[in-house]
């Protein structure tokens, strides 16, 4: 199965209670790819400039990612973000946003990612997402992530966008202001009745929701020793949990799907240990099975008979 994302590459500059980088290779579609890479072949499509260069592609080739699609804007600078985390590394403070060709990308697909079988749609302008969607009809799985900035300015559109994929990802705060619910399960379902089959719901440092019409699932963080950087963890996230679906064929079971959140947990868990993509670009596959394992064991318990009063 191949894997077409499209969305943001980037250079980020962090700084967390733990040190910094003043310039790293980021952005969704970057994360998103490099986790994806473990399952399936991986098409990235997103706008860079002159200041992209042969050490930045090797990051993404050296997993086997296909960078063709990967828009190349003559005399332009690629998109950069810089930012603070608190202490407590689940808030932070953005100190700088240069859209520069990511300001005007207007995604353009080969024959090869549009007829992609599984597709993510990281989070750009929602008419982008579904004019992409519409270019991948032979994608049998669909993933679209969001933020708060569309929910506010474009729901309109992210809602036409959301009624055409499968799953859902967002964070739980923007599905409450997307929906005005605070309850997890409740505002997912909500934002179901569009179309979606599915939702992940992503908890920050509490882990994730997986929602679907009839059940729940839930998986905890994987308890790391050390946070070093949190950027980029939910895109990672995201890469694993969809690249789980795509090595599925791209059908979407429940059984898959909670499978795949496990996969997503894992690799996100690597993510955040290092700055950037410096984990997760030299991961194994062992690494990540052994992680896997290891999540099913700290959340698998017994269920004797006991007998309680009243």
């Amino acid at each position: 199965m191949s894997v077409t994302v499209v969305g943001s590459i980037a250079f980020d500059a962090v700084q967390t209670p733990h040190g910094g980088r003043e310039r790293m290779l980021g952005g969704a579609a970057v994360h998103f790819s490099l986790a994806a890479s473990f399952f399936d072949e991986v098409r990235v499509v997103g706008p860079v400039g002159d200041d992209f260069g042969e050490e930045e592609y090797a990051v993404l080739r050296s997993r086997g990612v296909n960078t063709d699609d990967i828009e190349h804007v003559a005399g332009g600078k690629t998109f950069f973000w810089s930012g603070v985390y608190h202490e407590n590394m689940n808030a932070r403070d953005t100190l700088e946003t240069d859209l520069n060709v990511f300001e005007t990308f207007d995604p353009k697909l080969s024959e090869a990612s549009k007829h992609a079988d599984v597709l993510f749609l990281a989070n750009i302008l929602p008419k982008l997402q579904l004019n992409v969607r519409r270019q991948c009809e032979r994608a049998a799985f669909v993933a679209l992530d969001s933020m708060d900035l569309w929910i506010n300015i474009a729901r309109e559109a992210l809602i036409a966008a959301i009624s055409e994929v499968d799953c859902v990802i967002l964070n739980d705060s923007e599905v409450e202001l997307f929906t005005g619910e605070r309850e997890v399960v409740t505002g997912a379902r909500r934002i179901m009745e569009y179309g979606p089959r599915a939702m992940v719901v992503k908890l920050g440092k509490y882990g994730a929701a997986l929602v679907t019409p009839e059940d729940s699932f839930w998986v905890p963080a994987f308890p790391v020793d050390f946070v070093a950087d949190p950027t980029g963890a939910g895109d990672t996230f995201a890469g694993g949990f969809v690249g789980c679906v795509a090595a599925h064929g791209g059908e979407a079971t429940t059984d898959v799907l909670k499978l795949a959140m496990a996969y997503g947990t894992a690799i996100a868990s690597y993510n955040v240990e290092e700055f950037g993509t410096e984990r997760v670009s030299r991961l194994t596959g062992a690494e990540i099975v052994e992680r896997v394992d290891e999540l099913r064991r700290i959340t698998t318990f017994e269920t004797p008979a006991l007998a309680l009063k009243g």
